[in-house]
Order: C-alpha cells, then structure tokens, then sequence
C-alpha cells in the first residue's frame, strides 16, 4: 500500500504544481505531507529518505557525465573561490544568529554549516528545468554545490570533535583520524584506477554480449559501488557517484550510461522530496510555527543575499545574481545528517534538533517559490529591448511550413522555393529575420515551440512540416507537438545525430535525417575521386556504406545502441573501416593507443 501511496502522490502532485506554476519539487513536499505522520502516515519518513537518497546520488553521477576533467578543472576558481566564500561567510552569520538566541557556542557552528549548506537535488531540479546548467549562472551554483558536497566530509568529522568529552561517539585519538584520512584518500584513489583501468573494458565486454539488462545491472552497480566506497570511508555517497561519473564522462558508453541511469534517478528524486515531506514534523512545528517560519525566512534571506552579493561581486548581472540566490535558499539535504548527529553527541538537544530539521525542511519549500517568482517577475522588470510581437499570419497559407531559418533551413527553403511550392517560414532570431529581409525574403517571427504559434502559421493546414532547428531539444518538442495536435502534416526532421535519429523514429516522423550525414557522404565521394576511382564507383562505394548506415540504425531501434555492428563490418564484429588499411595504425601517444585499440566505432 505505501509504494501506491507514493505512486499516486508523485502522480497527483506534479501536474497540479504545474498548474499552479510551480516547480514540481513544490508538489512533491507537499505530498509528502499528506502522506507522512501528520496525515495518511503510510510509511516511516527516515526510512524513505534513506532509500530515496539514492536518487541524489543518481543525479550527481549523471552530472559527472556530463562533464569532462578538463572543464572541471577550468571550474576550479569557482569551485574553491565562491565555494568556500559562500560557505564560510553564510554559515558564520546564521551561526552568529543561532548563538544569539540561545545556543552554544558548538551548537551555533553546526547549525550555521548545515544551514549554510544548499539542496543539490532541489538546485540541480531547478537548473535542469529551465536548461541553465550549461549557463553562466548555472556552472557557478553547481561550482558552489560541489564544493558544499566535498565540505561535508570535514564537517562529519567536526561534529563529534565539539561535542563535550562525555558525549563525543568517537575517539579522538590522533591515529585513529590519521587511519580515518588515510582510509578516505584510499577509497578516492581506488574510484579512480577502478575507473580509469577497469570500467571501460567492463562496459565494453557486457557491450559485445548484447545484453542490454547486464548494461543496465553494471550501471547501477558503477553507482552504487562507488557511493558505497566512500560511505564506506566516511565520505559523502554523491561525491563518489559524482567521482564516478566523471571518470565516465569521456568513454563511448556515456550516453547509453545516461540512458539506463535516468529513469531510476527521477524516480528516487521524487521519493526524496515526498521524504523530506514527510519528515516535518508538525507536531513539533504547529506549537512552535511562528518561530520556525520566522527561522526559515531569515535562513533563506542571508543565504540569498550572501550569493547574491558574491555573484555580484564576480561581475555578474543582476538576473544571475537573483536566480543564483533563490536556486541556493533551500538548506542542504545533509542537514538532515548533520542535526541527529550533533543531537546524538550532545551538541544539541531534542527540541533544537527537531526545530532545526523542520526550519531546513521548510526552506526547502520556500528555495522554488522564490525561484518561481523571481522568473516571473524578471521579465516584468526587465529594461532589456522588447522582443517583437508574433507576427500577423493571415497569409501564411504555405503548403510547406519551414521551421528555422538558420543555415540548413534556408538551403531547404532555397530548394522548395526554386520550384514556387508555397513556403511559410517561422523563426524566432530576430536578427536573422531582419537579415533575411534585406534580400527580400519574409520570414515570420514566433516561436515554433509553442502549439499556438504553430496553429497560427498554418501548421493545421500544411502538408509538410520541416523541423530545420538546430536545438536537438527544441526539435523533439516541435515533433511531440504536431503529433499530438496535427497528425495530418508530414513531419520532416534535422536530427542532431544517430540517438536523436533513433528518437525521432521512435516518434513517429516521416522523414529524418542527420545534419552532417549526406554532407559528409558527398565529401567522402569526391575524396575517393580525388584518389583516382571513377565517379560511379565512388558513388557505389559511397552507396553501399548508406544502405548499410542505415540498416544498422533500423537494428539499432529494435536491439539498441551497440547492435548492427556486424553491418558496418561484415567480417569481425569489431568496427573497422571498409577496405583494410595498407599498415596498421601506429599510435602516438597514450590516448591515441586507447582510441585505436578499444574506443573506435562508426556512430555517424
């Protein structure tokens, strides 16, 4: 009965969030309420958050995919710079603030780090909403929330060395914390050869088998076994799931990882938030709630205005500096670690605990509020020139509706235009629109994301519509829409390449095709001219590695990512090229060696 409790919950909640503008994770507390001691009680809130921490730790390994050494090096200014600064300044004032009302000196500390520390799972939530990881604002707040994951290593240790002698759960014997260290540096170089020496070969062996449910089982098992090693050695799980997924992030397997990890990462991530829900305990907070939504309010102001100013002071606009400030309100999801672990050695007593858990909870529910209000209100204030209204389409009467006029779209638009087939063109680059005018060609501008922007250009109407974007993202959004709104239109699309392709197809489209494939086929064809075969046999060469492109994707749809190898290759399973090579390939440095010998494969 709890797991269709949470089911329904995370069912009935996220739409309704929605609704009402709100980010999901809004809706997720919310249910947890409903659903946890104070209401339907289905299930024990620490048992639910133990298990749904996992997703947490699923997220942080899906980041460290995405990122390469090389950029997170590059973050490293950011990392240790506003990190540290964000940190060390947020968590002295509410520590000045808690020691004011009353605790004491130790309590004050604790409290003032846990608080300081922000929710990745709530920050990443919101970045990932609105696609701004990848923006300026975004790498700094994942900077800060990668330093506050690497901080709670040395604030576990801290907790039991301000407890009173009486009270302290650990030895404080010099040794033992050099034993600790030791161990702790041993299970970040053990996640390091593991995942420099072992993995890739591991994933490429499961790979050859064809077993999609064994890559699926040593996903999980790259996950939890680098998590386990570090909470093993008393470090945080997510920074060894993070660790992990950059040691990943450069190996041909990342996106088939990505895909076997990403439904179970929502899914636990949900869990987490109807958790944290569920653990406000309002039998604690109802007789004390004018105090605690007071505590909550003045947590979440100096950490806003501490970013804030930093992000200010980094030279950053005063959007960034807003967005970045509300992105880091809600208090960490190690607060919940950190307050029964200074309770059980003394530092603070039950109601303090208490107090303080439920005050981190609610901040977690005012951190999205204020997000939401802040992108709300932004645009409202903003004195940045006005963007032009959608234009009037009451001639937009094209068989064929162009949607972006960018480089590709406009050759296609040349060709369809050459032969006075009606043409209505859409795009939302207004500098690119007044371009096109200057040579005399009408382009209307709107947004072909959007189902009424499209209905207003004659996508009811149109025969074919032409997916020509260069946004992978936006593209699949156009493709769900005329599907669910005008099936009756032929769908043309650019995909970004094999996976979106494979997408795409999945979807329903008539007709896709990769942006650099048959410009790449052409320059194959006149390379092999140029080396002295003859125009037909070069088009026959050229043809035969199409059919079999393509056959391969067709088999890629039915088994998956790693199937058809033996079509591009008809002798060894191993990809290698058409005609073999006259000498074999000599490498010229390590990585040329690992590429040569395991990381080649025709992907297109």
């Amino acid at each position: 009965m709890a797991a269709l409790a949470f089911l329904a919950a995370a069912v009935i909640s996220v739409p309704v969030a929605k609704r009402l503008g709100l980010s999901p994770v809004v809706g997720y507390l919310a249910s947890g309420i409903a659903i946890g001691p104070a209401g339907l009680n289905v299930a024990d809130p620490s048992t639910v958050i133990t298990v749904a921490e996992l997703g947490v730790v699923l997220l942080l390994f899906l980041i460290g995919l995405e990122l390469q050494p090389s950029r997170l090096l590059s973050m490293g200014r950011y990392i240790f710079g506003l990190g540290t600064a964000q940190l060390l300044i947020t968590g002295a004032v509410i520590a000045g603030v808690a020691f004011l009302l009353g605790f004491g000196w130790a309590g004050a500390i604790v409290s003032g780090m846990a608080l300081a520390m922000s929710a990745t799972s709530i920050a990443l939530q919101l970045l990932s909403e609105r696609g701004d990881l990848s923006s300026g604002y975004g790498q700094r707040a994942f900077s800060i929330l990668l330093f506050q994951d690497i901080a709670i290593v040395p604030l576990l240790a801290l907790v039991p060395l301000l407890a009173p002698p009486s009270q302290s759960a650990i030895p404080r014997d010099s040794t033992a914390i050099l034993l600790q260290a030791a161990g702790m540096l041993a299970a970040v170089g053990g996640i390091v050869v593991a995942g420099r020496f072992l993995l890739t070969p591991l994933f490429r062996l499961l790979a050859r088998s064809g077993a999609r449910e064994a890559m699926t089982a040593a996903a999980l098992l790259v996950v939890l076994g680098a998590a386990g090693i570090m909470a093993f050695a008393g470090l945080s799980m997510a920074l060894g799931a993070f660790l992990a997924g950059l040691l990943l992030s450069e190996s041909t397997f990342r996106h088939e990882l990505e895909a076997n990890i990403d439904s179970f990462r929502g899914l636990l991530l949900a869990l987490f938030f109807m958790g944290v829900g569920m653990s406000l305990d309002l039998g604690v907070v109802v007789p004390h709630l004018g105090p605690v939504l007071s505590g909550a309010l003045v947590i979440t102001l100096i950490k806003f205005a501490v970013v804030f100013f930093l992000y200010r002071g980094d030279h950053r606009d005063l959007a960034d500096g807003l967005r970045a400030g509300a992105v880091l309100m809600p208090a960490g999801e190690f607060a919940f670690v950190l307050f029964p672990l200074a309770f059980s050695n003394g530092i603070l007593n039950q109601e303090q605990a208490a107090l303080l858990t439920a005050t981190a909870a609610i901040t977690m529910m005012i951190g999205p509020l204020a997000f939401a209000a802040i992108e709300y209100l932004l645009p409202r204030f903003s004195k940045a020139a006005p963007e032009p209204e959608p234009d009037d389409f009451t001639d937009a009467n094209g068989t064929v509706l162009v949607i972006g006029f960018g480089r590709f779209g406009q050759v296609v638009s040349q060709c369809l235009l050459a032969e006075n087939v009606g043409v209505t063109i859409i795009d939302n680059d207004v500098e690119m629109i007044q371009s096109a005018g200057r040579f005399g060609v009408h382009i209307y501008y709107g947004d072909g994301t959007r189902l009424d922007v499209l209905r207003s250009a004659g996508a009811e109407t149109a025969e074919i519509i032409a997916v020509c974007v260069d946004d992978k993202d936006a593209a699949t959004r156009i493709v769900e829409i005329v599907k669910a709104s005008m099936p009756q239109a032929r769908l043309f699309v650019r995909s970004f390449d094999r996976v979106h392709s494979m997408d795409l197809l999945r979807k329903g489209v008539d007709f896709e095709m990769r942006e650099t494939l048959e410009s790449a086929f052409s320059f194959g064809t006149r390379t092999l001219e140029s080396l002295g075969l003859d125009h037909e046999t070069a088009r026959q060469r050229v043809a035969d590695v199409r059919e079999r492109d393509r056959a391969r994707l067709m088999r890629q749809m039915e088994e998956g990512l790693y199937a058809g190898l033996d079509l591009v290759t008809p002798r060894k399973v191993e990809p290698e090229p058409l005609t073999a090579p006259e000498k074999p390939a000599r490498p010229l440095n390590p990585e040329a060696q690992d590429v040569l010998s395991h990381e080649t494969e025709f992907s297109g």
